[in-house]
C-alpha cells in the first residue's frame, strides 16, 4: 500500500514539474540570417500583455509565457480575435530577434507596421524608436491605416517591443479589434522602400474605382453650383452639390491620404453622413414634386435640425479625451445618440411612400426606389451593428461584404444601390432642370405677351382737354405689374366732361394683364351708362367680384368739368394731391372685396394754374439701395415743388424703383 502511494505521489510531482515546464516556456527567439535584400516577416508568436508598464520596453525582463501575466499572440490578427475580446486600453507586443545580416550588407533596418488602427509607441532594446500618433491623455492617430516605417539602428541581437493603445469602443464597434493585424516586416532601408512603393501601386490599383466615382462627383457638384450661380432660385442644385460633395470630402481622407486624425475624420464622418442623408430628403422633396405638402416639408425641416445636432454631438465624443467618461458611460450616450438618428434616417421612406403615392415618372420612379432602399440597407446595417460586440451578430459585416469584383475593385450591396442611387439622380435632376427651362420659357412668352398688352391698355399720349394740360408718365419694373389708367370723353348729358380712372391690381404677370383687360373693358363699358365716379367704382366692384382669384384692386375715379369742377371716388386707392396738399377723401374697400360697397364722391374745384397729381403706391413705395422707402415726407416734398409727371416719376425711378410707377398729373390753364 505505501509503495502504490509513493508511485502515485512521484507521478503528481513529474506532471506538476512537466506542467510547469510547459506553461513557463522561455520566450521564443526569432532568428534570421543573412538578411540584405529584401524584407523578412516577424511572425510566428510574440510575447504579449495587457495593461501597461514602460519597463516592459527593457530587454532584460522577464516576458516568459505564463509568468506575470505574459502570453504568447500572432501578429496577424487583432487582439480581441485571441482571447481578449472588445479589450480597450493600453497592451504589450514583444518580440526577441537574433539577425545575422548577409555578407556585405551593413545592419541599418527599417521595422514595418503594414497596418494599426491604434496609437503606439514602438521600442528597440528599451529606447524609443518611435511613435504612430499619440497616446493619452491626448490620444490620437491617422485615420488611414497606411503602412509606418521606424528605423531600427545597429540591429543584431536584441528586443523589439510595441506599445499600442485602443481608444474605447463604440456601440457599433466589433468585439475582434485591437492592434496588430498584419504581420510586420523588417529590412534594409532599399527593400523597404521598394515594398512601401509596391503598396503604393496595390493601393492606387485597388482605389481606382473609387478615385474615378469621386471625380465623377465633383464634377457634377461642380456643375450643379455653377447652374445655381445662374439660377438662384433652384435650391434643388445646391442640395444636390451637398449630396455629392459629402462622400467625396470623407473618401478623400483614405483614398488622398491625408495627414488627418482619426478623431476629425470620426467627427466627420458622422456630421457629414447625416448632412447627406438631410440633402437627399430635400432633393426627394422636389424630384417627387412634394412641396405642395407644407406640413411633410416642415418635418423635414423639423427632423433635418433633430438629426444635424444629434449627429454632431455624437461627433464630439470623439474627442473626449479617456478618463473623463467610463467606456460603459460613453457607450450608452452613443448608444442613446444612435437611437435618435436612426429613426430619423427612416423619414426617406415616409418621403418615398408620398412619393410612390402620385404619378411619377420613369426617371422618379427609379429615385424614389433606389433611394429607398439603399437607405434601408443602410440603417439595418448600422442597426445590427449596434452592440455586435455583445450579441456577436455578424450580419452587418456580411451584408457589407463583396458580392463581386471588377480587377481590384470590389462592390458591395451597399456600393450597388449607391451608384443607383447616384445614376438615377443625375438623370431625374437633369430631366428636372430641362422641365424647369422649359416651363421658364413658357413663362418669359407670357410676361413677354402681358407686357405687349399693358403697353395697350396704357395710353402713350394722353388726349387734349381743354383748358388743362395733362402730363403721364409710367414706369414698368421689372416684372410684369397691373397699373393702370384711362382717360375717357364722357358723352350724352355729361358731354364737354372727362372721365380718368387710375389703379393697380394686386399680384404679377399675365394674371394681372388679364385683370387689368378685364377692368378696362368694364370702365368703358359703365362710362357709357354712367358719368358719377361712385357709381362707376360700385359697377366695378361688382363686376370683379370672385373674379381676381383672391387679390384686390385699389382705384380712382374722377370726373373733371370743363369749369375746372372735379368729383372724385377712391377705393382704397392713395389720395390726389392738388397745390403739395393730400386731398381727404372717406376711406373704402378696394374693388372685388364686397359686391355690395358703395362709394362716397368729394368735389373741389381746380383754379386756373391749380395742379392736381395722381399716382399708384409704386412711388411711395420706392426704395433705395440701403432699404430705406420713398415715404409720405419725399412726397409732400415733391408735389409741393409742382413737378409734372415725368419728373415726379423719374424722381422715384432714380430713388430705387421696386414696383411699376403711374403718375397722372392736371393742370388747369390760365386761359
Amino acid at each position: 500500500m505505501r509503495i502504490r502511494l509513493l508511485l502515485c505521489f512521484v507521478v503528481l510531482v513529474f506532471a506538476a514539474v512537466h506542467a510547469f515546464a510547459l506553461g513557463a516556456a522561455p520566450a521564443r527567439v526569432l532568428s534570421i540570417e543573412g538578411l540584405g535584400k529584401g524584407t523578412a516577416p516577424l511572425d510566428g508568436a510574440w510575447q504579449f500583455h495587457i495593461g501597461d508598464d514602460l519597463q516592459w520596453a527593457q530587454p532584460g525582463i522577464e516576458d516568459t509565457a505564463g509568468q506575470n501575466g505574459w502570453e504568447t499572440i500572432q501578429p496577424d490578427r487583432p487582439w480581441g480575435a485571441q482571447g481578449h475580446y472588445a479589450y480597450s486600453g493600453y497592451a504589450w507586443y514583444r518580440l526577441h530577434l537574433h539577425i545575422v545580416p548577409a555578407a556585405g550588407s551593413e545592419p541599418s533596418y527599417q521595422l514595418v507596421l503594414p497596418s494599426i488602427s491604434d496609437a503606439c509607441e514602438v521600442y528597440w532594446n528599451g529606447r524609443l524608436a518611435g511613435r504612430y500618433g499619440r497616446l493619452p491623455p491626448h490620444a490620437s492617430w491617422p485615420a488611414l491605416n497606411a503602412p509606418t516605417v521606424f528605423d531600427l539602428p545597429d540591429v543584431s541581437d536584441g528586443t523589439l517591443a510595441i506599445r499600442v493603445w485602443k481608444s474605447p469602443l463604440g456601440s457599433s464597434s466589433a468585439g475582434e479589434v485591437g492592434g496588430l493585424t498584419e504581420t510586420p516586416l523588417i529590412g534594409e532601408r532599399e527593400s523597404i522602400a521598394a515594398w512601401i512603393g509596391a503598396w503604393n501601386y496595390n493601393f492606387l490599383r485597388s482605389s481606382m474605382y473609387s478615385n474615378a466615382l469621386d471625380l465623377l462627383y465633383v464634377l457634377v457638384a461642380v456643375s450643379a453650383l455653377v447652374f445655381w450661380l445662374r439660377r438662384r432660385q433652384d435650391l434643388l442644385l445646391v442640395w444636390l452639390s451637398v449630396f455629392m460633395l459629402c462622400p467625396v470630402v470623407w473618401s478623400s481622407v483614405y483614398l488622398m491620404r491625408l495627414p488627418v486624425s482619426a478623431n476629425v475624420t470620426q467627427f466627420a464622418v458622422q456630421v457629414l453622413w447625416e448632412l447627406r442623408n438631410v440633402a437627399l430628403w430635400f432633393l426627394l422633396i422636389d424630384l417627387l414634386n412634394l412641396r405642395s405638402r407644407p406640413r411633410l416639408v416642415r418635418w423635414a425641416k423639423i427632423l433635418a435640425v433633430v438629426a444635424l445636432i444629434t449627429a454632431f454631438l455624437d461627433g464630439c465624443l470623439s474627442f473626449v479625451p479617456p478618463g473623463w467618461i467610463s467606456e460603459q458611460s460613453g457607450q450608452w450616450i452613443d448608444a442613446v445618440f444612435t437611437l435618435i438618428v436612426e429613426p430619423c434616417d427612416l423619414f426617406l421612406l415616409v418621403l418615398a411612400a408620398f412619393g410612390f403615392r402620385q404619378k411619377l415618372d420613369s426617371a422618379r420612379w427609379i429615385v424614389a426606389a433606389s433611394a429607398s432602399l439603399s437607405q434601408l440597407l443602410a440603417v439595418v446595417m448600422a442597426t445590427v451593428s449596434q452592440g455586435q460586440r455583445f450579441t456577436h451578430w455578424k450580419l452587418g459585416q456580411r451584408l457589407a461584404g463583396p458580392l463581386f469584383h471588377l480587377g481590384p475593385a470590389y462592390f458591395s450591396a451597399q456600393t450597388v444601390l449607391d451608384l443607383l442611387l447616384f445614376f438615377s439622380i443625375v438623370y431625374a435632376v437633369y430631366r428636372y432642370a430641362r422641365d424647369q427651362q422649359m416651363r421658364k420659357a413658357v413663362l418669359e412668352q407670357e410676361l413677354a405677351s402681358a407686357r405687349e398688352l399693358q403697353q395697350v391698355l396704357i395710353p402713350e399720349k394722353p388726349p387734349t382737354l381743354p383748358g388743362f394740360t395733362m402730363s403721364a408718365a409710367y414706369h414698368p419694373a421689372l416684372e410684369v405689374g397691373g397699373d393702370f389708367f384711362q382717360v375717357i370723353p364722357l358723352e350724352g348729358a355729361a358731354a364737354g366732361s372727362t372721365l380718368i380712372v387710375l389703379g393697380d391690381v394686386s399680384g404679377k404677370g399675365l394674371r394681372a394683364a388679364m385683370a387689368v383687360s378685364m377692368i378696362v373693358g368694364a370702365v368703358r363699358t359703365l362710362a357709357e351708362i354712367s358719368a358719377s365716379p361712385a357709381e362707376i367704382l360700385a359697377g366695378l366692384s361688382r363686376r370683379l367680384y370672385g373674379r381676381l382669384q383672391g387679390g384686390f384692386t385699389t382705384c380712382l375715379a374722377l370726373r373733371l368739368d370743363g369749369d375746372g369742377r372735379c368729383t372724385i371716388a377712391s377705393a382704397g386707392h392713395p389720395s390726389p394731391y392738388i397745390k403739395g396738399q393730400e386731398i381727404d377723401l372717406p376711406g373704402a374697400l378696394p374693388l372685388g372685396i364686397d359686391p355690395s360697397t358703395s362709394y362716397e364722391e368729394v368735389t373741389i374745384r381746380l383754379h386756373p394754374g391749380d395742379r392736381c397729381s395722381l399716382y399708384t403706391d409704386g412711388l411711395l413705395e420706392a426704395r433705395s439701395p440701403s432699404g430705406e422707402i420713398f415715404s409720405f415726407e419725399r412726397l409732400n416734398e415733391l408735389f409741393a415743388s409742382d413737378a409734372d409727371a415725368v419728373k415726379a416719376s423719374e424722381a422715384a425711378v432714380a430713388f430705387g424703383q421696386e414696383d411699376d410707377i403711374t403718375v397722372l398729373t392736371l393742370t388747369r390753364s390760365a386761359n
